[in-house]
């Protein structure tokens, strides 16, 4: 059994292998080992960096299964350094970037959010991470691309246990880059889509959207959904839309949502709900993410429910998904 104290030393230097697997990532090596194994020679070369110290950051990886040298003191890829490439469905290359860079010193800046109650983000960019993001395309790429291999798990477990077949019009709210209604659009042939989004973001996904044979079936809207939301769906999706908001511009979001849908219209929040007790829970963890960067928060049921009250809607259910989402239903 491992004493608390070190349990508390591995909670500590978490941060050393986060920090490692950025290193990693921006270095892109396991795209460079994904013909076979390479020399450290050979990876510094290719990288412009200091051998001794490559070899070094790579040696520790390995001591936690990502990456592996050989007899020939060669390293090569393992299933977790895999995760690592840019090439590969659910890659995690993005958000190892990502978080190693904006996100890994606004986390450094937590406690002054806790302090205020204010996102640490805005303190060290002088802007929201979303006006940041519209500032910096290469920025913003790396966040689409990073939200896609974080989702895609979401996306099919979602598509497991909710069924979009009496929906004819599905409007995804805060759509972004069009990876999620892809593949609805693509489980339900018979569905069509409307991409909701800032008009840069729309723009993305457009592109995205087109690529995948799908703009056919797909109408894409540019807006501020501060402001109001495209009519004409059947159901809106918000996913990881409402937890990046506090509950007055959450609210505001869905009000607008209650003035664009008709009647018989229903309303899907797929976020992670807080469960009660002190149980692991990654929700609660990502709750400190939404509090220091873009200043919102994860939610319980009772606050999903109170909050669906005040926009107009009555909570239905909450439907669990394998992944660490459950989809909400509300109608009007």
């Amino acid at each position: 059994m491992t004493a608390p104290q070190e349990q508390m030393s591995r909670m500590l230097t978490g941060y050393w292998v986060s920090q490692a697997l950025y290193a990693a990532a921006k270095l892109k090596l396991a795209d460079l080992m994904k013909e076979g194994p390479r020399t450290i020679d050979e990876l510094a070369g290719v990288t412009d960096t200091h051998a001794p110290s490559l070899h070094r950051l790579l040696r520790a990886l390995a001591s936690v299964g990502i990456f592996a040298e050989d007899d020939r003191h060669r390293f090569g890829l393992t299933p977790l350094a895999e995760c690592l490439r840019s090439d590969v469905v659910g890659s995690q290359w993005a958000m190892a970037v990502m978080n190693g860079e904006e996100h890994y010193s606004a986390w450094g800046e937590l406690l002054y959010s806790v302090q205020t109650g204010k996102p640490a983000f805005e303190k060290l960019y002088g802007a929201g991470v979303f006006d940041f993001l519209s500032r910096d395309p290469e920025k913003a790429r790396i966040f689409d691309a990073a939200m896609t291999g974080v989702h895609g798990r979401e996306t099919a477990a979602m598509l497991d246990v909710y069924d979009f077949s009496g929906i004819g019009v599905l409007a995804d709210i805060g759509g972004g880059n069009g990876s999620l209604l892809s593949v609805v659009l693509k489980r339900y042939p018979n569905l069509r889509g409307l991409l909701f989004d800032l008009p840069g973001v729309a723009e993305r996904a457009r592109v995205n959207l087109t690529a995948a044979g799908l703009a056919g079936r797909c109408e894409v809207v540019g807006g501020d959904f501060f402001t109001s939301v495209a009519g004409g769906a059947d159901a809106y999706l918000l996913r990881h839309i409402l937890h990046d908001w506090d509950d007055e511009r959450a609210v505001r979001i869905l009000k607008n949502v209650y003035q664009a849908m008709g009647a018989g219209g229903r309303l899907l929040v797929v976020e992670s709900v807080i469960p009660p007790g002190n149980g692991p829970s990654f929700g609660k963890l990502l709750d400190l993410t939404m509090l220091v960067i873009p200043g919102g928060k994860e939610r319980t049921e009772q606050e999903y429910r109170e909050l669906f009250n005040v926009a107009g809607f009555r909570l239905m259910r909450i439907v669990p998904t394998g992944a660490e989402v459950c989809v909400i239903e509300g109608v009007r």
